[in-house]
């Protein structure tokens, strides 16, 4: 493996911190495109050994210079604006997909050769099995029509340029450093505070990737020239959410209650929510390693250990 440099967005984001950490350990020059460089964000441990590029994304002109500059043989792109469920169907979404053209189109008039994209599950739409790459993708929120769109915005953008183009659909991913709004982190501290926490029937069958491996994945892919197209990401391995949940409890407090059943599915539920992962491990050599129990212990002693240095 050469050593790369990579230009980098989203590192103060969940997936984004994860992935910028282990292309550091790997060796690689990284630039970091970020908003403002503050200590207390995710990946700030490794901000003095690489660049760090303060811009907006919406603004061209804020990075253009930095970006020719650094000369990047990669861009890895990982920002999105609302990520979270109540911004799901915000307008804002649409800015994402200009954005991201923009700073492809910088990044390959410095000279990149590969673009690495990270999308969404949520590009597909709701499913009721497996889904494999070959799926119509038809999604029903704006965050998946922009993520879609964006897909095939840069794919066209890098058969022009003759630059490989690769993205990455995410599933259901976890670990230290969630947003804590987010189900596993939310279901812990409810746990944690002797709460009992209200959910669905959980009759969803969801898949869950630790987010080491998620990152894993992605530099593979990124490492791995050949590797182009469309992949999705996750752990093949779909479960019952209520065989999730109570595991989880079973670690926080084995004695607590879970309120299975007192909230009603959204009238969107997603029932089927699991990833074919055949086509990246063919493509990468990658397989998830870290098994569900054990990814989940780790959030919990995380979680365990920020909470008891806040008081």
């Amino acid at each position: 493996m050469t050593p790369m440099r990579i230009l980098v967005t989203g590192a103060t984001g969940f997936i984004g911190a994860r992935i910028a950490e282990r292309l550091h350990e790997r060796g690689h020059t990284l630039a970091l495109v970020v908003r403002q460089n503050k200590q207390s964000d995710r990946a700030a441990a490794i901000y003095g050994q690489c660049e760090i590029i303060e811009a907006d994304l919406l603004m061209k002109l804020t990075y253009t210079d930095a970006v020719r500059r650094f000369q990047p043989d990669a861009l890895m792109h990982a920002a999105w604006m609302g990520v979270a469920g109540a911004t799901r169907n915000d307008p804002l979404q649409i800015a994402n997909i200009e954005a991201t053209a923009s700073l492809l189109e910088v990044a390959i008039a410095a000279g990149a050769k590969s673009f690495v994209g990270l999308g969404s599950q949520a590009e597909y739409g709701p499913k009721n099995c497996a889904i494999d790459e070959s799926m119509v993708a038809n999604p029903t929120t704006l965050y998946g029509s922009s993520k879609l769109t964006a897909c095939r915005v840069t794919e066209s953008m890098c058969r022009l340029g003759n630059v490989r183009h690769a993205w990455l659909r995410i599933f259901s991913t976890y670990g230290p450093r969630d947003n804590p709004s987010w189900l596993i982190p939310f279901l812990i501290a409810k746990l944690q505070a002797g709460d009992v926490p209200d959910l669905t029937p959980c009759e969803q069958i969801w898949d869950f990737l630790y987010i080491d491996d998620a990152a894993d994945a992605a530099v593979a892919v990124l490492e791995n020239t050949s590797a182009a197209g469309i992949f999705n990401l996750g752990s093949g391995d779909g479960r019952p959410l209520h065989e999730t949940v109570t595991l989880l409890r079973d670690l926080v407090r084995p004695d607590g209650e879970l309120g299975i059943g007192r909230i009603s599915y959204r009238s969107d539920q997603v029932m089927h929510l699991e990833a074919d992962t055949t086509r990246l491990r063919q493509a990468t050599g990658w397989a998830p390693k870290v098994e569900l129990k054990t990814g989940l212990q780790q959030v919990v002693e995380w979680l365990t250990k920020c909470h008891m240095m806040m008081h």
